[in-house]
């Protein structure tokens, strides 16, 4: 289990408190400036709370050591940078560094299936600045998922990806998911984290508001609250789409 209690930090985040489990997709929602990237920064360990404490399996996620916390949690941010011009191979290799000193069979199988795993096979041996914005996207992807970590967390995650890409990805999320490893998403697109998602977490100025799965976390009265917009959802479950009327 994953899990935030009473967070707070600076004007960010104010009294979070959620317990994440593994096996799941949670998918974290609220409007832009609600505390999304801080609350998943948070829980990658790369922020440090004014008040409260973030813990992995009961033990403070900033107590553990460095290379425990980069094994068992894999981060991709909203604009991962690439330091050097290294080839797609190299790059997603680079996702093995916690595992240092492991069989290197075992460190290529990771590598290669994670390639196969976002469509990059053709890409292996080109340079990342010949990538383009959605191809960048799955490489840095492929890097986190090298690290075969137990909790995978992204931000934003679908961005810069076509439509066959990203029905990709989130099939690679729900298969993460299957395989007993907790995923957390930041996602805007409200469609997707109804349909997709397990669990919901809203924010809204800081604060969590509505939690639970994705009917009643972003029912239309939410999404009027926290949004608002008057909107409803239409289609089936699992094909849901939202509507609303211009403005």
């Amino acid at each position: 289990m994953l899990s935030v209690e009473d967070l707070s930090l600076a004007a960010r985040l104010s009294g979070v408190s959620a317990s994440l489990y593994p096996g799941q997709v949670t998918a974290i929602c609220g409007p832009n400036g609600a505390g999304k990237s801080t609350l998943l920064a948070s829980l990658a360990g790369l922020l440090a709370p004014d008040e409260g404490r973030v813990a992995l399996g009961g033990e403070a996620l900033l107590a553990m050591p460095s290379q425990a916390r980069a094994q068992a949690i894999g981060y991709l941010p909203q604009t991962p940078e690439v330091a050097w011009d290294v080839s797609v191979e190299v790059l997603v290799s680079l996702g093995r560094i916690p595992w240092a000193g492991v069989p290197a069979g075992e460190a290529q199988d990771a590598i290669d299936a994670a390639i196969a795993a976002m469509d990059l096979d053709e890409f292996r041996h080109r340079p990342v600045s010949r990538l383009s914005g959605g191809e960048r996207a799955r490489a840095l992807m492929a890097r986190v998922l090298a690290t075969r970590p137990r909790w995978l967390l992204a931000d934003e995650p679908l961005a810069n990806l076509d439509l066959g890409h990203a029905a990709a990805l989130i099939a690679r999320f729900r298969e993460q998911a299957a395989a007993g490893r907790g995923v957390v998403l930041v996602l805007h697109d409200l469609a997707n984290a109804m349909n997709h998602a397990d669990r919901v977490l809203v924010l809204d100025r800081g604060s969590l508001v509505a939690d639970g799965p994705p009917r009643e976390a972003l029912a239309e009265d939410v999404i009027a609250r926290v949004w608002g917009v008057r909107a409803n959802w239409l289609g089936e479950e699992g094909g849901l789409a939202l509507s609303h009327p211009p403005c």
